[in-house]
This record gives C-alpha cells, sequence and structure tokens, in this order.
C-alpha cells in the first residue's frame, strides 16, 4: 500500500506517519521510485502500536523508541522482555525520594522475598513506587506504605487475567503487542473501574449518612 493508504486503514495522518518514520519508530518502505514508497500489514501492524504507544499510553518519543527496541529484542523470554516493556513504559518522577520511603519500598520488596530492589533508582517501577510514597508522606500519610501488601494480593488477580489475556494471542508478534497495549490501557481501565468499586464499596461500607463528627 502507499503511505495514503496506510494512513487511512491507520487512522494516522500522512505527516504523523513521515514524522515516525524519520524518528526511526516506523521501519522504511520498499521504494518502487526515487520518491514513492510501498508499505505492508507489518507497517500497519507497528503504527498502530506506536499510535497506541503516544496516544494511549501518552510517552514521549524516547519512550516508544525504548519500548519498540525491548520488542524487537529476540533473544528475550517472553518474561524478560515483559519487564524490560514496563521498564521502557514506566517514567521515573522528578519528585525528590525520601529516604523513609525508599525504605518503605525496599522493606515491601524483601517482604515478598524479591531481592533485586537494592537500589530503587536502578528501575524505573521502583523508582516510582518511591516517589508515590514520598508524596504521601508529604501530604501526612505516612502509613500509605501499609497498604502495598494488600493492593499486590488483589493486583494479582489482575495479573493473571492480564496474561490470559495475552495467552489467547496466536503468534509471538501478537504476544508481545497485546502484553504492550494491554499493560497501557489496562492501566487506564482499571483508573476507571476502581473508581466503581471504590463507589460500590463506600456505599456498602459507609452509606449515604455523614462520615463522622465534624472536627
Amino acid at each position: 500500500m502507499r503511505v495514503g493508504e496506510l494512513s487511512k486503514r491507520s487512522g494516522v495522518p500522512v505527516p504523523t506517519i513521515k514524522y515516525y518514520l524519520r524518528e526511526g519508530l516506523l521501519p522504511a518502505g520498499v521504494l518502487t521510485s526515487p520518491n514513492q514508497a510501498h508499505y505492508d500489514d507489518e507497517h500497519l501492524r507497528r503504527l498502530r502500536l506506536v499510535r497506541a504507544l503516544a496516544d494511549v499510553g501518552g510517552l514521549s518519543i524516547a519512550s516508544v523508541r525504548e519500548v519498540l527496541a525491548a520488542i524487537d529484542t529476540r533473544d528475550e523470554s517472553l518474561h524478560n522482555k515483559l519487564g524490560a516493556v514496563q521498564e521502557a513504559i514506566s517514567q521515573p518522577s522528578a519528585v525528590e525520594l525520601d529516604p523513609l520511603a525508599i525504605e518503605d519500598v525496599q522493606g515491601f520488596f524483601a517482604r515478598q522475598g524479591e531481592t533485586e530492589c537494592a537500589d530503587v533508582t536502578e528501575s524505573n517501577v521502583t523508582h516510582m513506587l518511591a516517589a508515590a510514597l514520598s508524596v504521601a508522606r508529604s501530604v501526612g500519610h505516612d502509613q500509605f506504605r501499609d497498604l502495598l501488601d494488600p493492593y499486590l494480593e488483589g493486583l494479582k488477580i489482575i495479573a493473571q487475567a492480564d496474561l490470559d489475556y495475552i495467552a489467547r494471542q496466536s503468534t509471538r508478534d501478537d504476544i508481545i503487542e497485546a502484553m504492550v497495549v494491554g499493560t497501557l490501557i489496562g492501566d487506564t481501565v482499571l483508573k476507571a473501574v476502581r473508581r466503581l468499586a471504590h463507589a460500590q464499596v463506600s456505599r456498602d461500607v459507609i452509606g449515604d449518612g455523614p462520615v463522622g463528627p465534624a472536627s
């Protein structure tokens, strides 16, 4: 297909496609003349993935490039590739890390038998968690750390559902794409469904009456 058809089928404007090509996020098409190239279904698949990363995930071009590099590494197991993708998706925060929050994260990982968290700054994921706990401490919620273990137990159920979804894909490329898109879209869906859960549980537990006496 020509770039115009690629744009029509993907929903991505031609100027954006050309930008992705310049940035190396999309492989070049097959030249049929000095100023004309043809593209195939693999270009369409990659373009949809880039769009999901940038538009749904809100990732920067540099982060999209990291994710694609992790996806294209062929000598990694799917387990390791999932870890690499999640690292690329997770963006380190500019929040100054509280030393006590760092200790909380390290203690949490130690309780869970995860020994690789000697330095939270070595991982985007652990850095992100330490930054969240640092913010919690800064606004007077030092005990937010107590939610980490019950959160993990609940999220294991969600993680199993994610992996069941990924396992239904037919090819390795489909699995990797589902892994990336499912993680990004899943994060957004979880935010919305969590609010529904809050509404239902608070209605059952708290009811419509006042929370307590006015201070």
